[in-house]
Formats: structure tokens, sequence, C-alpha cells
């Protein structure tokens, strides 16, 4: 690891103002820091964390912000091995408060992953990635004409757990 931008120089440099390389939807889970994941530094990445990497309205909206008012070329949907969110909807559990929601987001994944080998866990989050990163390259008005345009680049990856590998997808 470098640890690159992590000075308190950056912090000044980048206080002006964010011209971010990349903006990774990522899961909240606290096991998953993209910033030491990617070894990058203050200003380098816009993050949205949110249970399950799911793009509900406001995580779009914050996707459409960095790719239109702050210029990010990339935009990665960063789903994890283990992941809490997809294991409560693959073994539906009994969920409370605003939790159901979040689940059901989810069951379009699991249902394709049902069948694949392997963890079915893990399978569902792979394929719950691939389903956000579809809706995102279609999203409209912002992303889609980018994408079209080759002037944006939504990818997929899955980070292991146990490894701290990164694997495109």
């Amino acid at each position: 690891p470098e640890r690159p931008h992590q000075s308190a120089a950056r912090r000044v440099k980048v206080a002006a103002g964010q011209r971010p390389m990349a903006v990774v939807l990522t899961c909240a889970d606290s096991r998953v820091p993209p910033e030491l994941i990617f070894d990058r530094g203050v200003g380098d990445l816009f993050v949205l964390r949110v249970a399950g990497n799911s793009d509900t309205g406001e995580v779009l909206a914050s996707i459409e912000y960095a790719v239109e008012y702050l210029g990010a070329p990339v935009v990665l949907v960063l789903g994890h091995s283990g992941c809490g969110a997809v294991a409560a909807a693959v073994h539906g559990r009994d969920a409370v408060g605003h939790l159901p929601g979040l689940l059901a987001a989810l069951e379009p994944a699991v249902a394709l992953a049902r069948g694949r080998a392997g963890d079915l866990v893990d399978q569902a989050a792979q394929a719950h990635v691939a389903l956000v990163g579809e809706r995102l390259r279609a999203a409209q008005p912002v992303l889609a004409p980018r994408v079209a345009a080759g002037a944006l680049v939504v990818a997929g990856a899955f980070y292991d757990l146990r490894t701290g590998l990164v694997e495109l997808l």
C-alpha cells in the first residue's frame, strides 16, 4: 500500500473542490472500506455505502451528482462475500422496520443465483452487482447517454473478505 493523498496538505487542496477518479457504490458493511481496499486517499473516491449496495433513488441521485457535477468517469458497483443483507434475502429471514424493502430489492438477484454452482449468498451478491450495473448503465437522463458516448464506464466488482482480492465482474 502506498497510502496516497492522506496528508493534511491533500485535505487542504481538496477543500476547494473535489474531482474524484471514480464513484464506488458498495455495501455499508464495516469490513468493506473502499478507500483502504483500493489504497486511495482524501478526494480520490466518491463513496456511497448502503446495505446490499442497492441503487435506491437517493443513491442514483448521488451517482448522477458525482458524474454530472464532479466529472467522475467511472462508477464501480462493489459487492462482497458474506454479505449479511444478501444472506437475509437468501434465507428469507423475518425483517422489521424498513428492512423488508431492502430484502425485496435483493430478491431478483437471489432468483438469478439459484442453481448456480458455489455459495448461494456470494452468487446472489454477484448477481445483484450485475443487475445494479445494468440499471445504472440504462439510467436516464444522466448516465445512459454518457455510457453510450463512451464518457462513462459502469463496472461491477466483487470483494472477497477472506483474501482481500477484488475481481472485476
